[in-house]
């Protein structure tokens, strides 16, 4: 079985926000897969579902953003998942605009849904699908307001037409880890045309 959260804030006045990337990728391939979000398990929306032949439980943990780790951690103590087998979907400031990056450890990066998940699981072995929403132009780009503040704000216009491609990339991306696995998803779709790292679980964190 593989479980798959896509963080985000719930309610309709975050549906839209760049923070929520991971809700609406996660949605996107539920339903791709015909599969719906009709159940509450511990503190997530979930739906289950048979993808590639394997048992996939998709999940929109429902804490906001910051505490995503509770949730999180019922459901992989609930169905005693081994960590290789969770995937979280969330965006990444210091990745360009719908830039996609797979994989599994590595630091928070700043993410507090990131950070909270591996205080939770007391690991920070679960795979991770990163997707770059970039940073605010500012004068204050390093200040915490203008971060939080362009997170929960909407996609613009143009950043729009890049994101809604993404997500169905990101649709790819799911179905690859479940049918092929890890190493090779990572192959394939952290290159994006570009030559690949050696050992791409050893990318630096950013």
């Amino acid at each position: 079985m593989k479980i798959i959260a896509g963080l985000g804030n719930p309610g309709t006045g975050y549906a839209d926000n760049r923070h929520n990337i991971g809700f609406m990728c996660v949605s996107a391939f539920a339903k791709q897969h015909r599969i719906t979000f009709d159940k509450k398990q511990g503190q997530a929306r979930v739906g289950q579902g048979e993808i590639a032949g394997t048992q996939v439980l998709l999940a929109r943990p429902q804490t906001y953003m910051n505490s995503s780790g509770q949730a999180v951690d019922y459901l992989v103590k609930r169905y005693k998942l081994n960590l290789v087998d969770l995937v979280v979907i969330h965006d990444d400031l210091d990745l360009p605009l719908g830039k996609i990056r797979i994989r599994r450890g590595g630091g928070t990066g700043g993410h507090h849904g990131i950070e909270s998940i591996i205080d939770w699981l007391e690991s920070p072995d679960f795979v991770r699908v990163r997707i770059g929403i970039g940073r605010p132009v500012t004068p204050q780009i390093s200040s915490e307001s203008s971060v939080i503040d362009f997170v929960l704000s909407n996609f613009t216009d143009e950043e729009q037409q890049v994101i809604t491609p993404v997500i169905s990339r990101v649709g790819e991306v799911l179905y690859s880890l479940v049918a092929a696995g890890l190493e090779p998803t990572m192959n394939k779709y952290n290159r994006n045309g570009e030559p690949a790292p050696a050992d791409l679980k050893n990318e630096p964190e950013k």
